[in-house]
């Protein structure tokens, strides 16, 4: 390991990839602490440490948490690049169903560009959107049960938010592709894993406050608690490596053609169906769900029998809260598997390029039989993300540990994302090194495989 690091730095241009890879997303952590102007951060700071202890995770605390803390402070980054994967999720469904957008995919990178420009512009309509919403909620001292965020509201302040937090979200998408293109991994990705990852430190300091007291008798957690959190966070880990690489190869053969006095096919291959096909789409859209109703009763407080409802359901993450969560996790799996993964048009290219499955009939039964597997491999892979996505609230059931303490580093959105970005750019990293006859990660010839 230490021999392969050591050969990252031996070639230069991998080198200065990675250098100007960090430099860029120093800057996105820098832009993470400029302020917006009229707002004051302080007192929306304090209303937010109020909301995560009284009423823990809320849509806005998930939010705060893949900005990298900048919602809390309202500083230009406050949006993050939630926008951009919002609009990118909506594109990519958008073109598994509008056949305009199916035929821009399949012309290449000419339609890629394409469908990358049309992105663009919606997350533009989504900034300008939220960064309206977002300013109306800021001017209203009744949200934040009487704090004083906005000192001079009115329509200068509302011009200025949506102006400068676009912006902001715009310079991150250019921050992302620059990595993209001058440095290593996506950038996107990356600028994601790095504010998740400076989350991380404010969670083990709320950790040491519930162990730190000397006296053992006024301690919220103890040694076999702390002990047992980190085992439990060192299995997740390797759990969630050995399941995203994880994948069902089913065998092709291609037939022998004879072209003039040439002969084309015969060899043997595989189709990859990962067991993971969502990746954390279908975990973000369940949480976006789940979470918006006692967003909702945060906004509008009350004493009536709804209220008290979702405060009941969708606040005490109790058994209706994860019979919920997992229900949803299961429908968004199968349902951007049903987007992604086309059995019919998979079968009909290896039967026009005379591949096929050893003991299906090319075409419909290949098609079905594909279809049959992915159902299954779908399932299983549902049920990992659930057990992820659920380990948070069972771990504070079973240890009573604050959600605000473990959600960065225990949070099943969190985890899978720093091990993805991290398993995705290593693999970048390692098929450079192994281009310049230096060994990989991996012993015995063996590669890493990322999500994709």
């Amino acid at each position: 390991m230490f021999e392969t690091l050591e050969n990252i730095f031996r070639v230069e241009e991998l080198r200065k990839k990675i250098i100007i890879t960090l430099s860029l997303l120093i800057v996105y952590r820098l832009g993470c602490f400029i302020p917006t102007p009229g707002v004051d951060s302080v007192a929306l700071a304090t209303f937010f440490e109020q909301l995560r202890k009284i009423q823990g995770e809320t849509l806005l605390g998930i939010v705060n948490m893949f900005t990298g803390g900048a919602l809390q402070r309202l500083s230009i980054f406050a949006l993050g690049v939630m926008p951009y994967i919002s609009s990118s999720i909506i594109m990519q469904l958008l073109t598994g169903v509008v056949p305009a957008l199916e035929n821009l995919a399949r012309e290449g990178k000419a339609g890629y560009e394409k469908i990358n420009q049309y992105t663009r512009y919606l997350t533009l309509v989504i900034c300008l959107l939220q960064g309206f919403m977002l300013a109306l909620w800021l001017e209203n001292p009744n949200n934040f049960r009487g704090i004083l965020i906005v000192p001079d509201p009115g329509l200068i302040f509302r011009v200025v938010t949506v102006l400068t937090l676009t912006c902001g979200t715009v310079f991150i998408m250019w921050l992302g592709e620059q990595i993209q293109e001058r440095g290593i991994g996506n950038g996107i990705s990356l600028i994601i894993m790095t504010s998740i990852i400076s989350r991380i430190p404010s969670s083990l300091y709320q950790l040491w406050v519930l162990y730190s007291p000397l006296d053992a008798a006024k301690r919220q957690i103890s040694t076999v608690t702390v002990v047992s959190l980190i085992l439990i966070w060192l299995a997740v880990v390797v759990a969630v490596v050995l399941f995203t690489q994880a994948q069902r190869r089913i065998p092709i053969q291609y037939g022998k053609r004879i072209v003039g006095r040439r002969v084309y096919g015969g060899q043997s291959t595989y189709l990859p169906i990962k067991l993971d096909m969502s990746g954390v789409i279908a975990i973000i859209f369940t949480q976006s769900v789940i979470l918006f109703p006692a967003t909702l009763a945060t906004f509008f407080p009350g004493t009536n029998k709804f209220t008290m409802v979702i405060q009941t359901i969708f606040r005490e993450h109790g058994l209706w809260y994860n019979l919920i969560y997992v229900s949803l996790i299961m429908f968004f799996m199968y349902f951007y598997t049903a987007i992604v993964f086309n059995p019919v048009e998979i079968a009909n290219n290896l039967k026009k390029y005379g591949g096929f499955i050893p003991g299906i009939r090319p075409g419909k039964p290949t098609a079905d039989y594909l279809d049959f597997v992915a159902t299954r491999i779908v399932f299983i892979g549902a049920v990992y993300i659930a057990v992820i996505a659920t380990l948070p609230n069972m771990v504070m059931k079973v240890f009573n540990v604050p959600s605000y303490a473990i959600t960065s580093f225990f949070g099943g959105t969190t985890v899978l994302i720093m091990v993805g970005v991290l398993l995705d750019t290593m693999r970048q990293i390692e098929g450079q090194i192994l281009a310049q006859g230096y060994e990989g990660f991996g012993k015995s010839g063996t590669r890493l495989r990322g999500r994709k």
